[in-house]
């Protein structure tokens, strides 16, 4: 979402670090140019301007101080307050590098712990709430999930069927609505939730297109009667000042105790997530970044705003390769790639697997530190290819990917038409295995 601004703010910080010697002239120069980005970026007005002050006011004070290195003193003042925008306490930013800054969840010491999702209608509030309870299930915290929606159609079947797919228990079940107030079904379902011995309840309330006084009474209500631990604003990050607006809204009808911004994986221009807590004050607590029901994730602002700066966020890559590579294949096809015989194409295809379990290909290049956004964009990583270079492996027979070496014209000219690809294609994928197999024989 982040890659125009990142690469922006990029090419400023460059010229800044380049020279020598910094003058009052240039911090100057360089904040209006990151002031015209920011907004261009659909960062709030007020929030922008109070960024730049404070970074004006820290980086001349650097310069008076003749800084040994005045550039990365002042690469070191924006990416810290942009985690201050992003919601990070000085003492997260005085936390050493590894260490976790995200806002955590509040939960109720005695009873179940209630979670109320609030949010306009297409924020994305019924998959959020199947994403954050596969999360809490993971985390030992028995979630249980209410369709609290009667006015969408299929809403409750929709979260029924997401409930099925994570493992997690629904209410009330079908037909228990009757002719009650959403109140009134809510509160027997959060019931119905505790004696299944839930210990987390996440409420999907209903949207809107638009925020209005009858849905804020209704949310009113049902904060008053369920007592949540969280009231969490799911809110869509593409749609830009719309958001910010929103997120204020609700904040005051209904009092907000931290965000979820969903479709951070999109190509909008990411002012909403760099807005929402100078706004509102509350943190960002999660961050959707795909479909899949794993697609979610704590937000931590010391580390987004490293992102940004395309100085990479290294933690969160281990963390997703801990969460989706199987940790037994990786043993094995460690072993295999240090013994004399080496990898074939069906450990290849293994580790072609576990690479794409984590995730898109340049969203996890992202994650490298010191691949800037430009960079990013210049690289050929279609995710469409891996599939393609799946699909000839998979036309291969067991023999044919244990010794490639027999592989003559006619073998190949079948495995790609069973692929659907040429004949340069699988030569292509051949050649390239060869030389992997070179290298890490030399490693």
């Amino acid at each position: 979402m982040f890659t125009a601004l990142a690469s922006q703010l990029a090419a400023v910080l460059k010229r800044v670090t380049g020279r020598g010697v910094l003058s009052v002239q240039d911090i100057t120069e360089a904040l209006r140019e990151i002031r015209r980005h920011l907004l261009e970026a659909d960062v709030s007005f007020e929030v922008t301007q109070g960024f730049v002050e404070r970074v004006r006011e820290r980086a001349v004070a650097g310069v008076a101080l003749k800084a040994v290195s005045p550039g990365q003193q002042v690469v070191k003042l924006v990416r810290d307050e942009i985690a201050r925008m992003l919601g990070a306490t000085d003492e997260d930013l005085a936390r050493k590098v590894g260490a976790q800054h995200a806002a955590p969840l509040q939960f109720a010491s005695v009873g179940p712990s209630v979670i109320l999702l609030v949010g306009l209608q297409g924020s994305g509030k019924t998959t959020t709430a199947a994403k954050l309870a596969r999360r809490l299930k993971l985390e030992q915290k028995a979630p249980g999930l209410v369709a609290a929606d009667p006015y969408r159609p299929a809403a409750a079947e929709q979260l029924r069927q997401l409930g099925e797919q994570i493992g997690v228990p629904v209410f009330p079940g079908k037909g228990e609505t009757g002719g009650k107030g959403v109140e009134a079904l809510v509160r027997d379902a959060v019931r119905a939730a505790e004696k299944a011995r839930c210990r987390t309840v996440i409420v999907d309330t209903a949207g809107r297109l638009q925020i209005d006084a009858a849905m804020m009474d209704e949310l009113k209500a049902m904060r008053a009667a369920l007592s949540p631990r969280e009231v969490l604003l799911v809110a869509d990050a593409m749609t830009g000042q719309d958001a910010v607006r929103i997120a204020r809204g609700f904040h005051e009808g209904v009092g907000l105790t931290g965000v979820i911004l969903t479709k951070l994986d999109g190509d909008a221009r990411g002012g909403a997530a760099l807005s929402i807590h100078g706004v509102t004050g509350t943190p960002i607590k999660y961050v959707g970044v795909g479909e899949k029901p794993e697609a979610l994730e704590p937000f931590d602002p010391v580390r987004m705003a490293g992102r940004i700066l395309g100085q990479g966020d290294v933690v969160a890559l281990v963390e997703q390769a801990a969460a989706t590579v199987d940790a037994e294949a990786a043993q094995r096809l460690e072993q295999k790639a240090r013994s004399k015989q080496g990898m074939d194409l069906a450990d290849f295809l293994v580790a072609l697997k576990q690479m794409q379990a984590m995730g898109p290909l340049k969203q996890v290049l992202g994650l490298l530190p010191g691949v800037n956004a430009r960079a990013l964009a210049a690289v050929p990583a279609d995710d469409k290819r891996l599939k393609h270079v799946e699909a000839i492996v998979l036309s291969m027979t067991p023999a044919e990917r244990a010794d490639p070496s027999i592989l003559n014209g006619s073998r190949r000219l079948r495995i790609a038409k069973g692929a659907g690809r040429s004949v340069q294609d699988v030569n292509r994928l051949l050649e390239q295995f060869q030389q992997m197999r070179k290298l890490l024989k030399r490693i």
